[in-house]
């Protein structure tokens, strides 16, 4: 048995930069929906911060479905 180990080492970054970008994107989701808060208790609307959390979780979940159809196709 033969291991292409360029293959491999390809796979691992690939994966770990995935990871790496879905978690900040998620944070940031998170952090948008604490900003929100904020803006509304200082009188503000937070539609930015509501819009960027949202944009954030859309990515967070096109990138999983998008995982989910690589490995069932």
């Amino acid at each position: 048995m033969d291991i292409n180990w360029g293959s491999l080492g390809l796979v691992f970054v690939v994966a770990l930069a995935a990871a790496v970008v879905l978690t900040v994107l998620f944070a940031y989701g998170v952090r948008g929906l604490a900003g929100r808060e904020v803006a509304r208790e200082s009188g503000g609307s937070g539609v930015g911060q509501l819009t960027g959390a949202i944009v954030c979780f859309a990515v967070c979940a096109a990138v999983v479905v998008y995982g989910i159809y690589l490995i069932v196709a």
